[in-house]
């Protein structure tokens, strides 16, 4: 065995092997770039509701800090939000308008929530969850409610052929 081949080969114990990353094993610090910007995951959540489960990534960039949101219903389905500067107050109503667009409630009910990165501060807690749809079906709000505090994010549909994620290591 040459010098080199000594001084670059690495041992097998050393080398760890990448997993492929989809929508439902992305990690802290994964790279995901979307609309022609890169950003670092730096939150998951994962909610579980009798079941059933979905996913929020949160995204750090450059400018802003969205959500990417992914769950397998019929299909795939992906949705990229963004905190609302609206404000909602409970009981949450049937029927909302947030910035201009008229909403109607689709869905709601609570989940037990796991989080990682910086959304580990809600591990073991449960959500009050209110999803809402436009006339058009094209832009979504949804509501969360989190104790007494109210979060709400707009957002919209994406394909998954917007997104690409990159394994940190």
């Amino acid at each position: 065995m040459s010098f080199f081949s000594r001084l670059f080969k690495k041992k097998e114990k050393d080398i760890k092997e990448v997993e492929e990353r989809n929508f439902f094993n992305i990690q802290i610090d994964d790279i995901v770039t979307y609309d022609l910007e890169d950003y670092q995951v730096t939150g998951k959540l994962i909610y579980k509701d009798s079941g059933y489960e979905w996913y929020a990534y949160q995204l750090v960039g450059a400018t802003e800090t969205i959500w990417l949101s992914a769950e397998m219903d019929d299909e795939l389905e992906l949705g990229i939000y963004r905190t609302s500067k609206e404000k909602l107050t409970q009981p949450i109503p049937n029927k909302v308008t947030i910035s201009g667009t008229d909403y109607i409630l689709e869905e709601q009910g609570s989940a037990s929530v796991s989080g990682e990165g910086r959304g580990r501060n809600v591990n073991g807690q449960e959500v009050k969850y209110f999803d809402f749809v436009n006339d058009s079906e094209d832009h979504f709000l949804s509501v969360e409610v989190w104790g007494s505090e109210v979060e709400v994010s707009e957002g919209h549909e994406i394909k998954s052929y917007e997104v690409k994620v990159i394994a940190a290591s």
